[in-house]
């Protein structure tokens, strides 16, 4: 006889299930135990941490600051739902040079990706066994800025003017969604070309791909991890977007392999794309795995300059008294060097404002992550066992007064100040990371794209501040965006008010 369930019973089965996963995981934690690290944001107890756990969900930026307060010299865990691991917290620069400085199988920063982004079920398992995009970004694309800059430059002018109203009159934007516009546009102008960089529904693939990769990552990491496989099959649609993006470049990969691997030709396109045939091999030579690993590099391209620069146009709105000093810069700078990425090494007020915007803000309240794939021990002694995701508190790191007088306030010109206090040309710049600022990471891990990255919201800063005039509706101290876990949401739905340029 069939019995046939309903879906409240199916339901209160899972959860019983969990439940009794939880239990038994804080029951016999084995050497997993990390009772001698303190814990912030509530019980340590086995189930009542949940309360800890749903804390951090919605304020994560106060639980880790009152971490950070308690156990500045030390270290401190709390829990997440869904990990069933207590995550630790290092937080004096000694012991987050020692996070830096571990050996990659000893403290794994791709094993942390992998766990944070849901890679196996988001992305792929090729792409988690095999990232052999990132050396490709870290080094092709770093060298090839300089000569790539002038359709970098061509566009960004061509996608502002699509994006954004030159009008004469105060025009609403919507920040988030012009943005993403624009920076999907520009990295594929280098990642692809001309013209598939402006094909409405290539762009539209890549941007609808970025969000569902992170939004998809967040609910699958709210299961424990026998569900997971289940939450990856009912909140990712891989397969789908590989066939949408195969339509696009498919044409122009099997165009591409007519021609030997590594042998030059005449015109051979110097992009992203062509840099990625180069370099594969075996499997990862096909169509469809081109095709899912130029996505995967839309992936981060889009999202973090996305939200970087979203922030930066918010409070750039805010207090539009920024824009004099931005121009002045730009137009003594570009009168001398032209739209060149040199002129975009000497703009230091421009690197500082999105600099000081990544301090003020940041994608996120952690940074740092790394896996433990054995037992680990610091200097000190402290012990983390194999299976700990521990990382750095950038949130706090970037608010202490101890490393930034009044960080409380968002001083867009901080750090072009303290690069001609210090007589030093690189050492306050955007791209330079530190113990105390970490929003790329820090070390050998640090963010292979930052160079690119800094380079693109460079050039489009620049380019607005001596093209629109910009003001907000907004009060000064509206939000600008929400905490989910540790990472800041933009607000989608914010608005500017943009005009042409008046004076």
């Amino acid at each position: 006889m069939l019995v046939t369930m309903d879906g409240s019973l199916v339901a209160s089965l899972l959860a019983g299930l969990v439940g009794l996963y939880v239990l038994a995981d804080y029951v016999w934690p084995s050497k997993h135990s990390l009772a001698h690290i303190p814990t912030v944001g509530g019980p340590s107890f086995p189930i009542l941490s949940s309360l800890g756990a749903f804390r951090y969900l919605f304020h994560a930026p106060e639980v880790l600051e009152e971490g950070y307060v308690k156990h500045k010299d030390g270290f401190f865990k709390h829990a997440e739902i869904g990990r069933m691991r207590w995550n630790v917290v290092v937080c004096s620069p000694e012991h987050i040079d020692e996070l830096r400085k571990a050996a990659d199988d000893q403290l794994s920063f791709q094993e942390a990706t992998n766990e944070s982004l849901q890679v196996d079920y988001t992305l792929g398992p090729s792409v988690h066994l095999n990232p052999y995009h990132i050396p490709i970004v870290r080094s092709n694309l770093t060298r090839a800025l300089g000569g790539l800059f002038p359709a970098l430059r061509d566009e960004i002018d061509h996608s502002f003017k699509t994006a954004i109203p030159d009008a004469e009159d105060w025009t609403k934007v919507n920040v988030y969604g012009s943005v993403m516009d624009i920076v999907c546009r520009t990295s594929n102008r280098l990642f692809v070309g001309l013209p598939l960089c402006r094909n409405e529904d290539y762009c539209a693939l890549n941007k609808k791909f970025t969000i569902d990769v992170f939004t998809g990552a967040r609910i699958i990491n709210l299961f424990p991890n026998f569900l997971k496989p289940i939450a990856g099959r009912l909140f990712t649609n891989v397969p789908k977007s590989i066939r949408r993006g195969e339509k696009h470049l498919a044409p122009i990969i099997e165009e591409r392999f007519k021609h030997e691997q590594g042998d030059e030709w005449e015109g051979k396109p110097n992009d992203m794309l062509q840099w990625l045939i180069d370099a594969a091999e075996g499997e990862e030579r096909s169509i469809r795995a081109l095709v899912l690993r130029m996505l995967t590099v839309n992936i981060a391209a889009i999202h973090t300059s996305s939200i970087s620069f979203t922030q930066a146009l918010l409070m750039l709105s805010a207090d539009p008294g920024y824009l004099p000093a931005l121009r002045e810069e730009v137009e003594a700078i570009v009168r001398e060097e032209g739209w060149t990425k040199g002129a975009m090494n000497k703009m230091r007020r421009v690197d500082s404002f999105l600099k000081e915007t990544q301090r003020f803000l940041g994608l996120g309240a952690k940074s740092m992550a790394r896996k433990a794939l054995q037992d680990f021990y610091f200097s000190d002694g402290t012990y983390i066992p194999a299976g700990t995701i521990i990382s750095a508190p950038s949130h706090s790191l970037h608010h202490d007064g101890h490393f930034y007088d009044n960080p409380g306030v968002f001083n867009p010109f901080r750090f072009a100040r303290m690069r001609d206090d210090d007589g030093e040309g690189t050492r306050h710049q955007m791209v330079a990371t530190s113990t105390d600022y970490v929003p790329f990471g820090h070390g050998r891990h640090a963010c292979p794209g930052r160079f690119f990255a800094a380079n693109e919201l460079k050039a489009m800063l620049a380019h607005f501040v001596v093209t629109y005039d910009v003001k907000s509706e907004r009060a000064s101290d509206a939000p600008i965006g929400r905490w989910f876990g540790a990472s800041l949401v933009p607000d989608r739905s914010a608005e500017v008010l943009v005009r042409k340029r008046q004076n």
